[in-house]
This record gives structure tokens, C-alpha cells and sequence, in this order.
């Protein structure tokens, strides 16, 4: 069945537009994008909407550390609590979790994305085995329960399945609490394999892709191994996040990170490297040359003292970036945009530092999210115009704080002072999925998430 809605003012790929008309076809791509059509009338067939803006893709997720938010503001018994120190927390807290818990929370988290303004995810699926590190009898089976949650969200997946082969770059053993990651080259073959099937449930916009886990826990035959299994989809890594990932990269290789993994890979389009918040001025050319794209989780960054990417004269120098929420201890479009922002400013101390001549800051940035989201994600998105999927974003006319807003003070507003409270509708691919501001199934999800969050309590 044919969708369309009218929206008082559109942010389509050539700028803002006002009375845009756009029709969606039954394969929930854009038919049609009509600038200055007449509004319908009252009780028509199609929707009117306030300020309408392409949905990014979340290009960057852990969905079960959704549950853990809160959980690691302790100091433990090192004086000087850190990324290394939060792992050891994360890793006691996923030894608990089944794949019935694993698909709850997965929900949970993907709901909140949508109301939070995201059409889609890339979900970096690294936790495959049961608690003892053995296979289920299905290896995809929880691969199969992250799909299970995108059939009953309807986000938009893009499904990253995790090579994990060893416990260091110095090729010690998985630790206990990395035995449900772990896989052989051959293993992890099969788990891809079997975690095709349930992904082709989906609908036809959920795309395969692999990510090899890091340069500290993939040999470099795996890291090859794993980019050769993508085919054409897409490849993410964690790349360069922590100093001292950096020394123990250089300790085995002589180089930095983001220096071998060039060396190693044919590092193109097809990439997105997460994190690269310990690179060097010339490591962040080459990236930006190379057309992949850098992942920024800036709210997780912050909250595990990665450090702050360069994104301004990345941007400057041409590189592609796209924005994740990571850990999921706070799913927000509109605070990770801030964050990305406020981080510049506060180390260089400016303002509008990713605004260019032509664009506001609000306006670049949720641009640069929606295009480099979508190439990241492998999904033909990111921006209003036919022919791609109709991950569209409408926000409140109605909301206080947007009251005489125009143009790109609009985008600046959502940045500014905006949360999941102004999206008032989302669609994905074409599946209208957030409407008056909620999920369509929050009754349902937040439920079973609750029921879930007691059976951990324990834990919790």
C-alpha cells in the first residue's frame, strides 16, 4: 500500500523546502518528492507532519549493555578507574545474560533508538556463545534473537556478526570473560552462515556485514579473513579508541593502529572505524582520504575517557563520520550530535565549530550523520530523495522550543536543546514505527524489558 505525507517544511538533499509532498511505495522506498505541493485537505489520505529530516542510521551498537546503564559509577579497587576496569564489570554482567534476555533488551534499546530519531542500526554482535563459551546448538543463536527484536521493532538492521579470536595483540588466550566471543576463522564462518537465514526474514532493507573486533583481538590472517567473508557489505572495526590499545598495537608491530591496519586492508567505502579517538594528524588524513567512514559514539567516548576525535578538521579535510550510541547508556540522536559539538568547542575553545559558510551547526551535523550513517550501515539512505529507503524523522510543530524556528535553526534547536520528547514520528524503510511520539509495540517491549531486568536483579 502506497504511504504519503505533507510536511510543513523539509530538509531534502539541496537544502530546505517548504510543503513537500513525499510518496512512499509499498517496498518502502521514496516514489516521489514534491517541494510546494498544495496541503491535502482535512481528513485526506495522506499525513501532515512539522519539520521533516532524514532519519540516520545508529551506526554503532552493543544493544544488551542497554541494561547495564548505571551499573559501573563506582570507583572499583584500581585508584584510577578506566575503559580496562569497565570492561572487567561489562564482562562479569554479560556472563549472566541468555538469548531470551539478549532479544528483550535488544528491543528495549532498538525502541528507544526509533523514538530517539534513528531509522536503523548497525548492530556489532560480538556476544555468540553460552556462558561457558560453548557453542548453542545453533552457533547463530543469538545472532538470530538481535534479528528477532529488529522483526518486532522494525528498525532497519544491519547485522555485524564479530570476529574475536584472541585475548590480546601478543595472541594470548581468550580470558573468561571473552570465551563467549571467541571464534576460530572457520567457526566464525559458520556462525555468519547460519545467522543468514534469519536475517533474510527480515525485510528486503536489512543488510549482512562483518566486523572483525579490533587489531588487539584479530590476527591478521582473521582480519583478512573477515574482510574477504563481507564481500561488498559493509566491514566495521574498533579502531585506535584507547592509549592503551595504541602501545600494545605498537609494542607487537612497530606502528600505531590506524598505520597497520592501512598496511593490512584495503581500507575503503565499504569501512567504518569506530571510535579513532587516538589518532595522529596525518593518520586522520588517510582515513578521510580513503572514503571509509569514522564512527563517533561521542556520549560513550565520553562516559569510558576515550578522548576526543578531531572532527573538525577532519570534516575539513573531507572525511566521512556517522554517530552511534555504542554502550547505550543514553540513546539520544539529538545528545550525541551535542556531544559531538560541545566536545570541539571544549577543547579548542570556539563555537559553531562544524558549522561551514553555507550550513549551520545542527543542520552539517545531522547531515553528515544521515549520509555517513547510511554508507556505513550499507543502506541506500540518508538523504530525502527517490529511489532511497524512506527513513524519515518528523519532529513536534507543536514543541515549545521550535516556535519560530526556520530553516537550519531548526536542526541547530533539535541539537541544542532537543530529546526523544520533540520526534514525534519515525519511519523505517517505509514502516512507520513511532507515531504521536511512541513505539507502536512500547506496551509490549517495555514489559517484557522490565520482566528481564528482574530476572537479573541479582546481577544488577
Amino acid at each position: 500500500m502506497n504511504q504519503s505525507l505533507h510536511a510543513s517544511t523539509a530538509l531534502l538533499a539541496d537544502g530546505w523546502h517548504d510543503d513537500v509532498r513525499i510518496d512512499m511505495a509499498p517496498n518502502g522506498r521514496i516514489a516521489r518528492v514534491t517541494p510546494g505541493a498544495t496541503p491535502p485537505a482535512a481528513g485526506g489520505n495522506s499525513l501532515r507532519v512539522g519539520p521533516l529530516l532524514p532519519a540516520p542510521a545508529n551506526l554503532h551498537s552493543h544493544a544488551f549493555q542497554r541494561a547495564m546503564a548505571g551499573l559501573s559509577e563506582r570507583r572499583g579497587p584500581d585508584p584510577r578507574d578506566s575503559f580496562w576496569t569497565w570492561r572487567q564489570l561489562m564482562f562479569r554482567f554479560l556472563d549472566r545474560l541468555s538469548p531470551d534476555d539478549v532479544q528483550a533488551i535488544a528491543a528495549f534499546a532498538q525502541m528507544e533508538m526509533l523514538e530517539a530519531g534513528f531509522a536503523a542500526v548497525a548492530e556489532f554482535h560480538y556476544l555468540h556463545h553460552t556462558r561457558d563459551g560453548s557453542a548453542h546448538d545453533d552457533p547463530a543463536e543469538m545472532a538470530a534473537r538481535i534479528c528477532a527484536a529488529a522483526a518486532q521493532t522494525g528498525i532497519g538492521l544491519t547485522l555485524l556478526p564479530v570476529l574475536y579470536q584472541v585475548g590480546g595483540r601478543d595472541g594470548r588466550a581468550l580470558d573468561p570473560g571473552q570465551v563467549r566471543f571467541g571464534n576460530d576463522v572457520d567457526g566464525f564462518a559458520r556462525l555468519v552462515a547460519a545467522a543468514r537465514p534469519a536475517l533474510a526474514a527480515l525485510p528486503s532493507d536489512a543488510v549482512m556485514g562483518i566486523a572483525p573486533h579490533s587489531l588487539r583481538a584479530v590476527t591478521d590472517a582473521g582480519l583478512r579473513a573477515a574482510a574477504e567473508m563481507a564481500g561488498d557489505g559493509p566491514v566495521h572495526i574498533h579502531l585506535a579508541e584507547q592509549q592503551a590499545e595504541v602501545e600494545q598495537v605498537q609494542a607487537d608491530t612497530g606502528t600505531r593502529p590506524a598505520e597497520y591496519l592501512f598496511t593490512q586492508a584495503s581500507v575503503d567505502a565499504r569501512w567504518c572505524l569506530i571510535h579513532c579517538t587516538q589518532i595522529t594528524p596525518d593518520e586522520r588524513d588517510t582515513i578521510a582520504q580513503s572514503g571509509a567512514v569514522a564512527g563517533l559514539c561521542p556520549i560513550t567516548e565520553a562516559s569510558l575517557g576515550d578522548g576526543i576525535f578531531g572532527a573538525v578538521a577532519y570534516a575539513q579535510a573531507g572525511g566521512r563520520l556517522g554517530l552511534g550510541t555504542d554502550s547505550n547508556i543514553r540513546i539520544s540522536l539529538a545528545e550525541e550530535m551535542r556531544a559531538l559539538e560541545y566536545s570541539q568547542r571544549l577543547r579548542d575553545g570556539g563555537r559553531a565549530m562544524l558549522a561551514d559558510a553555507d550550513r549551520s551547526t545542527g543542520r552539517r551535523i545531522m547531515e553528515m550523520a544521515a549520509t555517513g550513517g547510511a554508507q556505513a550501515a550499507g543502506r541506500g539512505a540518508g538523504v530525502i530523495a527517490k529511489g532511497e529507503w524512506a527513513d524519515l524523522l518528523a519532529l513536534d510543530d507543536g514543541a515549545t522550543d521550535l516556535i519560530g524556528r526556520h530553516g537550519d535553526t531548526i536542526a541547530d534547536t533539535f541539537m541544542a536543546c532537543g530529546d526523544a520528547r520533540m520526534v514525534v514520528d519515525v519511519w523505517s524503510a517505509g514502516r512507520h514505527v513511532v507515531r504521536g511520539g511512541a513505539h507502536v509495540e512500547r506496551t509490549a517491549i517495555t514489559q517484557n524489558y522490565r520482566a528481564t531486568l528482574r530476572r537479573l536483579e541479582d546481577v544488577l
